[in-house]
């Protein structure tokens, strides 16, 4: 992870994105300021920011509409920030797009942290490893997911759960460690995430109706089913 990593902020509220702008930057960030959703996608695909943060509350368009526009053309890892208590808000920001969601008011210690969760993840890694499951072909340096020949497109998280899920196919994993391993933070009852990704996965790779690839394994978490051998 770069010491230069490029933000781009999407808050209305101008004195909440200064101060997270000034906080971003004194720990090695390059923060643009967004104040208003109707020029985000522009913004992303001629900037190319390392990571977006978005408020789900714009003033002139919805987040949720930024982000399920976004993600028409860009998959890189968005972070959104909410007012909204109740789970169900959270969970469509989730099913959009979203990679993550920090709550207001802000703690900025913990977006740091779940920026750096993103970006570390997010991040190539340098070794030469394909791993294969059937017809579902993952290569890990250049994150690139085939399936039966075709490639399949996955934002940040969707890689990463599908990543841990392959490497210990055949096993049973506990919702709550595929939290903590995703997120960095200690499970909470209440957190959807990862039951919200494994369902944007399962749709992406035409698993939704059979659930033959990804198992729920009911009060305990999801399995990776290993192929038969031919």
């Amino acid at each position: 992870m770069s010491s230069t990593n490029q933000l781009l902020i999407v808050e209305d509220d101008k004195s909440l994105a200064s101060l997270l702008q000034e906080y971003l930057q004194r720990h090695g960030f390059i923060v643009k300021l967004l104040h208003n959703g109707s020029s985000v996608v522009e913004t992303v695909l001629k900037t190319k920011p390392d990571l977006v943060i978005l408020d789900l509350m714009l003033p002139d368009v919805s987040g949720l509409d930024v982000c399920r526009e976004l993600r028409a053309s860009w998959r890189g890892p968005v972070l959104m920030l909410t007012a909204m208590k109740d789970d169900a808000d959270i969970v469509v920001g989730l099913e959009v797009g979203a990679d993550d969601y920090v709550g207001k008011p802000v703690n900025p210690r913990v977006l740091l942290a779940r920026i750096r969760a993103l970006l570390r993840r997010g991040s190539s890694d340098d070794r030469a490893e394909i791993i294969r499951r059937g017809n579902l072909h993952i290569n890990v340096p250049s994150r690139e997911v085939i399936l039966d020949g075709n490639p399949v497109d996955l934002t940040t998280t969707e890689f990463d759960l599908l990543l841990l899920l392959a490497r210990r196919a055949g096993r049973v994993q506990e919702r709550n460690l595929l939290v903590e391993e995703l997120r960095g933070i200690d499970f909470h009852s209440f957190d959807r995430t990862v039951d919200v990704i494994v369902s944007r996965l399962r749709r992406k790779l035409g698993d939704s109706s059979t659930g033959k690839l990804i198992k729920t394994v009911r009060g305990v978490g999801y399995l990776m089913v290993m192929p038969e051998e031919p």
